[in-house]
């Protein structure tokens, strides 16, 4: 991407968060089917590969001694610890991707959205909260799942109403009460926010040129 092509433009940090069952990772899904060039950030952790995955395409597996000298040096956009390990989202590359063009896509928490909107890259993130329809709803899809144990989802319905009360620190809020609907509608907030003035490094100069040419009597 170079900054004197109007039509270039800077990625975007997408941040997907909602409480369990509400249809935020469906929603992403259908987004990544929807635009190959989207991309899962690829988190860091501190705790030992599991059988099967891959270095740098599950996780970036570290030491935890290097995973806590990135927080110091603050190269994590986000990071907490969990179950007695580091997890974290680095920095490097996600700018990258971002000076060429490339959307990142963030299913977190809202705790790890907060932390990404005062870092560094925070005027290129795009915050989305999912919401459902109703508890009762929230609740049947979660048993429709047929994933988890009545304890485990009166444990996830327990901690719903935390992330609930946390919807007015995003953009743009969806209420997921029809899926195609919602898809519809997270695909024109992706669409528009992409045209925004910050995400266009071209346009300064495109004008500047537009100027220019009224100047030598081009109009």
């Amino acid at each position: 991407m170079t900054a004197t092509d109007p039509m270039a433009r800077r990625g975007l940090l997408i941040i997907l968060s909602s409480p369990s069952g509400a249809g935020k990772s469906t929603l992403a899904k259908m987004l990544m089917g929807w635009d190959p060039s989207l991309r899962f950030s690829v988190s860091a952790t501190t705790r030992a590969a599991r059988p099967g995955e891959v270095d740098g395409e599950h996780y970036h597996f570290m030491a935890e001694a290097a995973f806590k000298s990135l927080v110091a040096k603050g190269a994590m956009l986000e990071h907490a610890h969990v179950f007695g390990h580091f997890y974290g989202s680095p920095m490097a590359p996600v700018a990258t991707a971002i000076e060429a063009g490339r959307d990142v896509l963030f299913d977190i928490d809202w705790q790890g959205a907060q932390q990404i909107r005062n870092s560094a890259l925070g005027r290129h993130t795009l915050s989305i909260f999912i919401l459902p329809p109703s508890i009762p709803e929230l609740r049947r899809r979660l048993e429709s799942r047929g994933q988890d144990g009545s304890d485990v989802i009166a444990k996830r319905m327990q901690k719903s109403w935390d992330e609930i009360s946390h919807w007015d620190g995003y953009d743009y809020v969806l209420i997921n009460d029809d899926l195609e609907t919602s898809f519809a509608r997270l695909k024109t907030i992706i669409t528009a926010e992409r045209l925004r003035r910050a995400q266009q490094p071209g346009l300064a100069d495109h004008v500047r040129k537009l100027h220019a040419q009224f100047e030598e009597g081009q109009p």
